[in-house]
C-alpha cells in the first residue's frame, strides 16, 4: 500500500511518503497539457486500429474500414513504372543484342536496368563490384577472362540457362575429371603437373625439374580442354591457365586440390526468374563492366 502524500510547509511540493535512505520521492503532478496529449494519443491509436490494418489474425490482419493496404500501394507503383517502361522494354527485347549499344536511349536504359537487376540478383556471388570471390569459384566480371565467352550473345546464354544446374536442359555443362580421386594420376604426377601449371601462369619459385615432367603429364591429360599452350577453351568452359586469374586460387595447394578433386561450380538458370528484358539488360550491363569481348 502506498503511503499518503505528506506536505510539511504551505507551497512546498508534497512527497509520496516514500523514503530511500533519506531520499524522498516528490509528488510533482504532470502538466495538464501533457496529460491531455497523452489521452489524445490513446484516442488516436484506437481510431487507427479501426480505420487501418492493425490487429493480426490467423490468416492476415484486420483490414480497417478504409481498406488501406501498403502492399497494394507498392504493387500499384510497380505497375505504374512497368507501364511507363513498357515501350522501351519491348524495344530492348526486339533489338539485336549487338545493336543495343548503338542506340543511346536504349543503351542508357539497359545499363541502368541491368545495374538494378545485378544488384538485386547477382551480388550475392559476384560481389557488389562484380569482382567475384577467389577461392569460392565466383568469377570476376571485370576482366577479360571468360569461361564460356564474353560476347553479348555468350553472356546472354550463360545468364539464361546457367551452368551445371539440374533445372535447365540447356545449361552449360562440362566436368573436370577427379584425377586424384579416380586414380587417373599418381600424387607425384599431380605434383608435377601443378608445377607446370604454375610455370605457364608466370608464377615464381617453380621447381623446374618437376615442371618439365609435368609438361608431359599435361600434354597427355589436359590439352583436350585447356589447349596445348594452356590458353583454355571458352566453348568448353575450360579456363585459361597462362595468367594469374584463378577461380579457386592460384597457390600450389589450391591447384593441387583442383587437379585431385576437381571443381563443380553451379550457376542457376535465370531464364525462369527474370524476364527477357531483364536478362538482356543485365547481360549488356555485365558486358560493359570492362571485360566484355
Amino acid at each position: 500500500m502506498c503511503a499518503k502524500p505528506i506536505r510539511t510547509t504551505p507551497g512546498e511540493v508534497e512527497t509520496t511518503g516514500h523514503n530511500w535512505d533519506g531520499v524522498e520521492e516528490l509528488n510533482n503532478p504532470l502538466p495538464r497539457w501533457w496529460v491531455w496529449v497523452f489521452y489524445a494519443t490513446i484516442v488516436w491509436g484506437l481510431g487507427y486500429t479501426v480505420f487501418y490494418p492493425a490487429w493480426p489474425l490467423i490468416h492476415g490482419a484486420t483490414p480497417g474500414v478504409l481498406g488501406a493496404s501498403t502492399r497494394a500501394d507498392v504493387a500499384a507503383e510497380i505497375q505504374r513504372f512497368d507501364a511507363a517502361n513498357a515501350g522501351i522494354k519491348a524495344k530492348l527485347v526486339a533489338a539485336d543484342l549487338t545493336a543495343i549499344g548503338t542506340d543511346p536511349e536504349l543503351a542508357q536504359f539497359a545499363r541502368s536496368a541491368g545495374a538494378a537487376v545485378f544488384r538485386t540478383n547477382c551480388t550475392t556471388c559476384h560481389g557488389a563490384g562484380a569482382a567475384g570471390v577467389v577461392g569460392k569459384g565466383y568469377p570476376n566480371l571485370l576482366d577479360n577472362d571468360w569461361l564460356w565467352g564474353g560476347g553479348l550473345e555468350a553472356i546472354h546464354t550463360t545468364i539464361t540457362h546457367g551452368i551445371r544446374n539440374t533445372t535447365d536442359a540447356d545449361a552449360r555443362y562440362t566436368e573436370m575429371p577427379k584425377f586424384g580421386v579416380d586414380g587417373l594420376l599418381e600424387p607425384a604426377q599431380i605434383g608435377a603437373v601443378v608445377e607446370h601449371v604454375l610455370q605457364i601462369s608466370g608464377a615464381r619459385n617453380v621447381d623446374a625439374t618437376k615442371a618439365a615432367a609435368g609438361a608431359t603429364v599435361f600434354a597427355e591429360n589436359c590439352v583436350a580442354c585447356h589447349m596445348e599452350d594452356g590458353a583454355g577453351d571458352p566453348e568448353q568452359g575450360a579456363p585459361r591457365l597462362t595468367d594469374a586469374i584463378w577461380l579457386y586460387g592460384g597457390s600450389r595447394e589450391a591447384i593441387n586440390h583442383t587437379v585431385t578433386y576437381a571443381r563443380f561450380g553451379v550457376m542457376p538458370n535465370w531464364g525462369t526468374r527474370l524476364s527477357e528484358a531483364e536478362i538482356r539488360a543485365v547481360a549488356f550491363y555485365v558486358h560493359g563492366l570492362g571485360g566484355g569481348e
